[in-house]
């Protein structure tokens, strides 16, 4: 058995179960329709996927209007991630375009990016500027970025990111989201720039500081530095993708590969062999006090959110073991 089955084993469930829906128009949905379309492209299925994704997306393409939108937060603008993977299957730039349009509305600062500095926007900015750079090369996107990526940054005493300036709390999912966001932006940003050594160094701090709170069984807690708090399913996803992601694309050592195990052997046991899911923390915005946050309640079952993340570190780590074989 090639070492990657496994993980392509899980994605394939995964795939079947999430990524076949796209209304209402936000990340949630839009990571898991990435992922199925990164699963085709890692398996060399893009010719039985891509028809079913754009008559997925068909009527959402036809009928985009960036005013529409335009006041809404990253939520629903990361949405559309999946226009970069159906654009770069496809060749077809009417996808892309959709996503650039969005991508302006943050040179503008319309919508303005939360004053209180939620660590959701780092993922929202970092996937959608750093993908409008890598479709267009346009040093506009890539100057935005990096100056947002300089200018947001995690309690000094810790490198751990609060939930917001209004939430001062450690969320296990908050972290994974600013984890993503460098993670994202650096997959697609000019590496000859000193920005972005600055943004890597940031971004190795965050994860050393996130590893040494990792439980034993491979997961984090709903809040990072309470490990009486549940091991959560969707922050514990979403950090293995990025160990996964940046040991793949070169921005991380080896030497994080044995906490990308862990990872996804703590994240294997909120998962089933039918795709559902368990100890997912329900959306939260951002909560007054650290009581709520610990007890937040987990869903159960069907997760669109926690599913697709898991889709996403599945697909990433067959990709990397693939590309390891390759290597040897």
């Amino acid at each position: 058995m090639n070492p990657e089955t496994p993980f392509l084993d899980v994605a394939a469930v995964f795939a079947r179960e999430y990524g076949n829906t796209i209304s209402p128009v936000n990340y949630v949905r839009g990571v898991p329709i990435s992922g199925r379309l990164r699963l085709a492209q890692l398996l060399n299925d893009e010719e039985e996927v891509i028809p079913s994704i754009e008559d997925l997306v068909s009527s959402t393409v036809n009928q985009f209007d960036v005013d529409s939108i335009r006041f809404l937060d990253g939520s629903v603008h990361s949405g559309y991630l999946w226009a970069h993977d159906l654009t770069s299957l496809t060749t077809d730039p009417k996808y892309m375009n959709l996503l650039v349009k969005i991508a302006d509305l943050y040179l503008t600062n319309t919508p303005p990016i939360d004053d209180d500095n939620r660590v959701e926007d780092i993922f929202f900015v970092g996937a959608l500027l750093g993908r409008a750079y890598d479709f267009t090369k346009r040093e506009t996107y890539a100057n935005f970025l990096f100056a947002y990526l300089s200018q947001v940054n995690s309690q000094p005493d810790s490198n751990l990111w609060w939930h917001s300036n209004s939430s001062p709390y450690y969320w296990g999912r908050g972290n994974a989201f600013a984890a993503l966001g460098f993670a994202e932006a650096l997959s697609f940003m000019p590496d000859t720039e000193i920005e972005f050594q600055e943004s890597v160094i940031k971004h190795r701090a965050h994860l050393d500081a996130l590893i040494s709170f990792q439980h034993e069984s491979g997961a984090w807690s709903q809040v990072i530095d309470n490990p009486d708090t549940y091991l959560e399913l969707t922050s514990t996803a979403i950090l293995g993708y990025v160990l996964a992601r940046g040991i793949r694309r070169g921005g991380l050592s080896q030497d994080y590969f044995p906490h990308l195990e862990k990872a996804w052997i703590g994240m294997s046991v909120y998962i089933d062999s039918a795709g559902q899911v368990s100890n997912a923390c329900a959306g939260t915005g951002p909560l007054s006090t650290l009581i709520e946050y610990i007890e937040r309640p987990t869903v159960e079952g069907h997760d669109d959110r926690s599913g697709g993340f898991v889709l996403w570190f599945a697909v990433e780590y067959a990709a990397l073991l693939m590309q390891k074989s390759l290597d040897s």
